[in-house]
């Protein structure tokens, strides 16, 4: 018999909130029979959106009501300290609690973060959780972390990491070696400040399978599978990507749309675009993973819509069902001993 699995949604997190939420909680439902989802947030509104879906006698949909909501641009200290009964503090303190393995919330990015660190804390030898994320290359994915939690890293916090990305790609897409790249300006074992030098020796003295420096342009080429760096340069990288994309999205757009010619060159392209799109669609890389927490939280992008946020869902309860906080915990512990033993 399949093991269930519960996740709970923050359901009036994000810039559209329910909208988005319920629909893709229905659709996720569809595709998976080990599922079962906890609705958070204002009780009665959420059952007439599910009316209006046609899901009011839904058995693996249940309702836990918050009084409260986190604004988008609400200071993480305020929501920690007034909003004791937010749907997103409910929905983490039901992983506490163990009425939910794992919880996703498209919420305010800082209140998600210093709450869940708050109520789950982190997992024994972890000094700060990590965001973490796959970002699509030339063959599969690159995971990639951290991308915005920690702006100023130690070379012990670098190794951190590395372990937690490495031991999710290793839950996730079954891969017991990943490589791991420290994030640098250059390869050469010169360049770089004194933190990332410092994490290369960690590293290389690690079980790991560290392959050394990589620059910007490894991520996306299919060289590694887990890139490290502290969360001030990996948000750049994240944004910068982003931006990229949606600006090739623009080109293509406005080239095909330039006059009647282009317009008919479109149509026979039609496939290989749609394709392309496909490839780069940030939605089917929605959901970032607050790794190194005594529990699964997921975060998934404030603006995305039904697709993207069931893609978020997707993420959380693979990580629950690969137990990647528990992997995390005993292989970090591993090599804590190894080094005391050393």
């Amino acid at each position: 018999m399949t093991e269930r699995i519960t996740i709970a949604l923050d359901v009036m997190g994000g810039d559209h909130g329910m909208s988005v939420v319920l629909p893709a909680a229905v659709r996720v439902l569809s595709k998976r029979n080990d599922l079962d989802l906890l609705l958070v947030g204002d009780q009665e509104r959420i059952r007439q959106e599910l009316a209006g879906l046609g899901q009011t006698d839904n058995e693996r949909l249940s309702i836990q009501h918050a009084s409260q909501f986190v604004e988008m641009d609400e200071p993480a200290s305020h929501a920690l300290r007034h909003k004791k009964d937010s749907s997103m503090r409910v929905a983490i303190n039901l992983v506490k609690e163990g009425a939910a393995q794992g919880c996703v919330s498209a919420g305010n990015t800082g209140a998600l973060m210093s709450t869940a660190r708050f109520v789950l804390k982190t997992l024994p030898g972890i000094d700060r959780p990590a965001i973490c994320t796959a970002l699509p290359n030339r063959s599969s994915h690159t995971w990639v972390l951290d991308l915005g939690a920690n702006i100023d890293s130690s070379s012990e916090h670098l190794l951190q990491f590395a372990v937690m990305g490495s031991e999710l790609a290793t839950a996730v897409d079954g891969n017991n070696q990943p490589r791991v790249g420290l994030l640098n300006i250059g390869e050469e074992e010169i360049k770089g400040n004194e933190t990332v030098k410092q994490a290369a020796v960690l590293l290389g003295d690690s079980p790991l399978n560290y392959i050394g420096f990589v620059e910007g342009d490894d991520i996306f080429s299919g060289a590694v599978e887990v890139v490290v760096c502290d969360g001030f340069v990996g948000n750049i990288a994240l944004k910068s990507v982003e931006g990229v994309a949606g600006l090739i999205s623009h080109f293509i757009k406005r080239e095909f749309t330039r006059n009647l010619l282009t317009k008919m060159a479109a149509l026979v392209a039609l496939p290989v675009l749609k394709a392309f799109r496909k490839q780069i669609d940030p939605r089917r890389y929605n959901g970032a993973s607050l790794l190194g927490l005594r529990g699964t939280v997921v975060k998934s992008h404030g603006g995305t819509d039904e697709l993207g946020f069931a893609n978020a869902i997707e993420v959380a309860a693979q990580a629950v069902k690969q137990q990647v906080p528990e992997r995390i915990s005993s292989r970090l512990q591993g090599i804590l001993a190894e080094r005391q033993t050393s």
